[in-house]
């Protein structure tokens, strides 16, 4: 299937049933910028209000396949063979943090480089939530050109695929470029200013080379709540 059978099938036959899923109360999708150089051909990203909710329609961690028990979820997780590869698919389950935002949680259209987050070797998942959200994420919010920044912590650290995820926002692709680099690489070299700090301290708590990244623009589906910290 080609990239763009699979944005066809995926926009056009999965999402009018995924948006639908019981307890989904906020649905968007990430498209790559540049999707011959994206590690993923998108993200899809469901919030609940509750965790029980989410686990009856999704499963829980530890696996990336689940077999739900709702009618919708089924119907879901039915049609999901027909685009995806489930087995090489990873997924966090976890709840978000909302660190900055400049945009009153209006993020579609919005540029988002989303950074899959593996501890460094020798590192506990405690040590690394400490240094992420006390010593990295004060100079990460302040990078040019940031105008929302959310962090997602799993909820089953013990059987989570990640650390974590960090999600910058941009209202353009080039300042995102400029801070973070372009797709095609999971390093990359800021030219200065607050993402050259936050560059350099990326080495003291991340395995970056294990680190999936995805650079996309947002687009939102479904959004039943204003504001919303949840999973």
């Amino acid at each position: 299937m080609s990239h763009e059978e699979f944005v066809e099938h995926w926009q056009h036959t999965h999402t009018p049933i995924a948006k639908d899923i019981e307890g989904v109360v906020r649905y968007q999708q990430v498209l790559p910028t540049e999707p011959e150089h994206a590690e993923f051909d998108g993200l899809a990203e469901l919030y609940f209000e509750t965790l029980d909710e989410l686990h009856e329609a999704l499963g829980s961690e530890g696996s990336r396949d689940y077999d739900p028990t709702k009618e919708i979820a089924a119907k879901a997780r039915q049609d999901v063979d027909n685009f995806l590869d489930v087995a090489r698919r990873p997924r966090l389950i976890g709840e978000e943090r909302i660190v900055k935002d400049e945009v009153d949680g209006d993020t579609d259209g919005l540029y988002k480089h989303s950074a899959f987050l593996v501890r460094k070797e020798g590192m506990t998942h405690e040590e690394f939530l400490d240094h992420w959200q006390n010593t990295h994420t004060p100079i990460a919010k302040e990078i040019e050109g940031v105008v929302r920044y959310c962090q997602v912590v799993p909820t089953d650290p013990d059987n989570a695929e990640f650390d974590g995820i960090a999600e910058l926002y941009f209202d353009d692709i080039e300042k995102l470029y400029d801070a973070l680099g372009s797709e095609g690489s999971r390093d990359y070299e800021a030219t200065g200013g607050k993402a050259a700090e936050a560059r350099e301290d990326v080495d003291n708590f991340l395995a970056i080379e294990e680190r999936p990244r995805f650079i996309g623009r947002e687009r939102l589906v479904k959004n039943t709540l204003l504001k919303h910290d949840g999973y």
